[in-house]
């Protein structure tokens, strides 16, 4: 059985495929995503369509020098078609939660696998998320007890914590809403043999 490598610094990532019993090496995608997520918005790329290119990126640089089925992956965030990033501040953060805040948004989770420098599997899963109309104070309190976890995140909000009290309703999977289409993967590697069926 050839090896699983997860191309990835995701802390959250690592956490779902250990959880999930993979067996797997993590390692640097030596990526430039600002880079390459500026290059894809010049040319008019989609919120989603950058999440896929962003985890092909990620699969394809690592594939090609670490041995085994690598799996790359990214997650965007769009309000009304246009892509929100992650914050580098606290300050930027309350921008981005008063920017969701009121609103249906879209959460695209994307994985590719690739073998020797080829992409041989994708998938992009979507979430749809209601984010109630919270005040400002209620932005400010959230910030104050998160801290600065919340930049690590796109659209500076964990569901699985705090950020959950922001959202009157998420439609689509978990895992795709956690960063990963986790389902969809397993699928791919049980096909491949890397896990059992």
């Amino acid at each position: 059985m050839s090896a699983l490598v997860l191309a990835s610094q995701s802390q959250t990532r690592r956490t779902m495929l250990a959880a999930a019993g993979l067996d797997f090496t993590c390692v640097n995608p030596g990526v430039d995503e600002d880079a390459l997520k500026a290059g894809l918005l010049a040319e008019g790329a989609s919120p989603r369509d950058i999440a896929d290119a962003l985890a092909q990126a990620k699969a394809v640089k690592a594939s090609s020098r670490h041995a085994g089925l690598v799996i790359g992956a990214d997650s965007t965030l769009e309000i009304d078609g246009v892509l929100i990033d992650k914050a580098a501040t606290l300050a930027e953060a309350k921008e981005v939660l008063q920017r969701l805040r009121g609103g249906v948004r879209k959460l695209y989770s994307a994985a590719v696998l690739a073998e020797n420098g080829v992409p041989v599997w994708r998938a992009v899963e979507t979430a749809k998320l209601t984010v109630r109309a919270c005040s400002d104070a209620f932005i400010d309190t959230y910030l104050a007890k998160a801290g600065e976890s919340v930049l690590s995140s796109v659209g500076c909000f964990h569901l699985e914590g705090l950020g959950a009290q922001m959202f009157d309703k998420v439609e689509g999977d978990w895992f795709t809403v956690l960063g990963l289409p986790l389902l969809p993967l397993l699928g791919a590697l049980r096909q491949r043999g890397m896990v059992e069926t």
